[in-house]
C-alpha cells in the first residue's frame, strides 16, 4: 500500500471531514415517506431516507429515534438537508430542528399538512433541496488524513471462512487505521456472546471492561430468556448452512474485525465515540440497524464482511464489501468490492488487510463502492424493546 493516507474531503462546521457531500432529503414520520420519494425521483442527486417510525411509540423509543435520524444528518458525509415531516406527528420536523441548532449545516423543512398536501409539499422540498445542492457545489474540498477517517465494521451472512479469511483481514486494516489515527466502531453485541473474555483482555481501562461485561452478560440473559435452550445458537439459516454451530463459533470471528488494537470506549447506540481508536458499539446483531447506529454516530465509510453474500449498502455511507471466500466474490462480482478468499490461496492475512485499507483510502478520495454504485441502501433503527 502506498504511504500516502491522505484525500480531500469536505470539512463540516463541527470540524469532522466528510468523504461525501449529499444533500439528504429525509422523513421525520414513516407518513412523509411518499414526498421523500417523490423527490428523490425529480432530483437522482439528492439521496432520499424513508423509514417506518416517528410515530405510534412514546419514550425511549422515541428518543432513540430523534437521536438516530439527528446523528444521521449531523453525519460528516452529508452537507446538508431536508426534513419531511407530515405535522401531527410526535417526532416533527420542528423537534428534529430543536435537536440540530448547533449543527451549521444548510437545513430545511417541510410540513405536509401545512403545504397543503404531499404534492405541494414535495414542490417545496424539490426547491429547498436545489438551494442545497447549489451550496454544496461551491463547497471546497480540504485535505485530510485517515486520522480524520471513523469506520464501521460490520458482518453479515457469515460463514465458516469468515473468522479465518475476511474478518482477522479487516482486523489487520483496523490495526493499521489506529496506527495512523483513525477510529473504528465494532458493533452487533449479540456477535459478542461467547466472546466476553478475549474482549474483556483488550479493554483500555477498568471502566471499559466493566461496561463491556454489563452489556455482553445483559445481551445474553435477554436471549436466554427468549430462546430458552436454543440460547447458544442464534444463527442465522445461512450462518448453519455454511458450517457453524454455536453463536460463540460465530462471536470469536465476528470480533477479529477489530484487530488487536486496546479497547477505548464503549457506546450506546447512535453514540458518537469521545476517544481516537477502536470502540464498541451496543447495537442489535441485525445489519440493517447496527450500521445505521454507527452511521449516526458519525461513521464516513462502512466495512462489511460477508461469506454467504449480502448486496446491502446503505444512504449516506459508503459500504465496503469483503468476501470471505472467492467463490463468493466470483458469483457475486457486482457486489463485492474485496476478495479476502486469496487467504486461502497463498496470501497473507496481513497482505488482504492492506488491500482493505487501500480501498478504503481509494473510497476516501472519492471511488465508489459496489453497494453505492448499485443503489444498494438500507436503512432500519433499532428500538428499545428490542434484545440489545
Amino acid at each position: 500500500m502506498s504511504e500516502d493516507s491522505t484525500f480531500e474531503g469536505w470539512r463540516r462546521p463541527d470540524g469532522r471531514l466528510g468523504i461525501r457531500n449529499h444533500c439528504l432529503v429525509l422523513a421525520t414520520v414513516v407518513c412523509a415517506a411518499g414526498v421523500v420519494r417523490d423527490v428523490a425521483r425529480r432530483l437522482p442527486q439528492v439521496v432520499g431516507v424513508e423509514h417506518p417510525h416517528g410515530c405510534g411509540r412514546g419514550g425511549p423509543d422515541l428518543g432513540l429515534q430523534l437521536k438516530t435520524l439527528a446523528g444521521l444528518v449531523e453525519n460528516p458525509n452529508v452537507g446538508g438537508a431536508v426534513l419531511v415531516g407530515l405535522g401531527c406527528e410526535p417526532l416533527s420536523a420542528g423537534a428534529l430542528r430543536g435537536a440540530l441548532t448547533s449543527n451549521g449545516k444548510p437545513l430545511a423543512s417541510v410540513v405536509v399538512q401545512d403545504a397543503g398536501g404531499s404534492r405541494k409539499a414535495a414542490d417545496q422540498a424539490e426547491a429547498m433541496a436545489r438551494e442545497i445542492l447549489a451550496d454544496l457545489e461551491k463547497m471546497p474540498r480540504q485535505r485530510g488524513t485517515a486520522a480524520d477517517l471513523t469506520v464501521a465494521l460490520e458482518c453479515g451472512g457469515s460463514d465458516t471462512f469468515s473468522g479465518i479469511t475476511a474478518n482477522p483481514a479487516v482486523g489487520k486494516a483496523v490495526d493499521r487505521l489506529v496506527e495512523m489515527g483513525g477510529t473504528a466502531i465494532l458493533s452487533e453485541t449479540t456477535e459478542m456472546i461467547g466472546a466476553l473474555g478475549p474482549l474483556l483482555r483488550r479493554a483500555e481501562s477498568e471502566e471499559v471492561a466493566a461496561r463491556l461485561k454489563e452489556m455482553v452478560e445483559h445481551q445474553e440473559a435477554l436471549t436466554q430468556e427468549m430462546l430458552g435452550a436454543l440460547a447458544h445458537l442464534v444463527l442465522a439459516p445461512g450462518n448453519v448452512e455454511s458450517g457453524l454451530s454455536t453463536i460463540a463459533e460465530k462471536s470469536l470471528g465476528c470480533i477479529a474485525k477489530g484487530g488487536s488494537s486496546p479497547i477505548r470506549e464503549v457506546l450506546d447506540y447512535a453514540q458518537r465515540p469521545s476517544k481516537q481508536g477502536l470502540v464498541v458499539m451496543n447495537t442489535p446483531g441485525y445489519d440493517a440497524e447496527s450500521i445505521t447506529g454507527m452511521a449516526a454516530a458519525g461513521a464516513q465509510a462502512i466495512i462489511f464482511t460477508t461469506g454467504r453474500g449480502t448486496p446491502a449498502g446503505f444512504p449516506v455511507v459508503p459500504v465496503i464489501k469483503v468476501s470471505s471466500n472467492s467463490e463468493l466474490y466470483q458469483a457475486m462480482s457486482d457486489d463485492i468490492d474485496v476478495d479476502a478468499g486469496t487467504v486461502l490461496a497463498g496470501k497473507t492475512v496481513a497482505e488482504v488487510g492492506e488491500e482493505i485499507l487501500d480501498f478504503l483510502l481509494r473510497v476516501a478520495r472519492g471511488e465508489r463502492t459496489k453497494a453505492e454504485i448499485n443503489e444498494q441502501a438500507v436503512f432500519a433503527i433499532a428500538q428499545t424493546h428490542e434484545a440489545f
